[in-house]
């Protein structure tokens, strides 16, 4: 995919998912601005794809104001942003019965709030300059109710992201801005690595394909979405779910 003379902002992009999205981008050519909360991981990686084609800013998406600020000086620093990947997130695995006041609040403000944050600071850069990709990676859980791996409050904050998706692909199409969904099932990453052996094969028992997803195969569709090849899509939300959700 073709992201040749395109600044790319990847949120979570230093490992997982994120990373397999950075090293999409700089292999098709573009510039990947890693968002990250671990700087030393961004910069290791940077070293690995090349300063010239990587920058790296040290982001706590738990912090709306703290967002604002850093994406305000990205898109000072590079003018025009054309795509925004947010794939940050953090997973919460507790029954509803025992989720705290705490761990709801944590969980929607990263997830949720920390995404809608994230697209308000380069909407308007983007819909000035007539053009504008965005990609939010939602869940299965979103869809599901949870059931595989996170439970009540990820599977709302990331439902959230779903309407938050289809409610700025309508509002920012007749200006050129696209945004649209992922929703990935088990995927091998280091969040996921330590779940134990027992629960895995709970999960991928429930999967089709009969196995967890590389971040490589997440992170194509939305690498899709965030290239030109995805011209007339938006608002849409696909799962990458190895026949988990199989909706219509």
């Amino acid at each position: 995919m073709d992201f040749t003379g395109k600044n790319i902002i990847v949120t979570g992009g230093a490992s997982g998912i994120g990373k397999a999205i950075v090293t999409g981008v700089v292999e098709g050519g573009g510039h990947a601005i890693i968002v990250d909360l671990n700087l030393d991981a961004a910069e290791k990686l940077r070293e690995e794809l090349g300063k010239d084609k990587t920058s790296a800013y040290k982001v706590n998406l738990a912090n709306s104001a703290e967002i604002r600020e850093v994406f305000g000086k990205i898109v000072a620093d590079f003018k025009q942003i054309h795509g925004l990947i947010n794939n940050a997130g953090i997973v919460s695995t507790v029954p509803f019965d025992e989720v705290t006041q705490a761990e709801w609040d944590k969980v929607i403000a990263i997830n949720l709030t920390g995404v809608y944050t994230a697209i308000s600071a380069v909407y308007p850069s983007m819909k000035a300059n007539g053009y504008g990709r965005i990609v939010n990676v939602a869940s299965v859980a979103a869809k599901r109710g949870g059931g595989l791996l996170g439970t009540s409050a990820y599977a709302a904050s990331k439902a959230g992201v779903i309407g938050l998706t289809k409610a700025v692909a309508r509002e920012g199409a007749p200006y050129g801005v696209a945004c649209n969904g992922v929703c990935p099932s088990l995927t091998m990453t280091p969040m996921t690595a330590n779940m134990g052996e027992e629960k895995t094969k709970k999960i991928i028992a429930t999967i089709p394909l009969g196995r967890g997803a590389q971040p490589r195969e997440i992170a194509n569709m939305v690498l899709f979405y965030a290239s030109d090849l995805a011209s007339f899509a938006t608002g849409e939300i696909s799962d990458v779910d190895g026949g988990v959700t199989m909706d219509g």
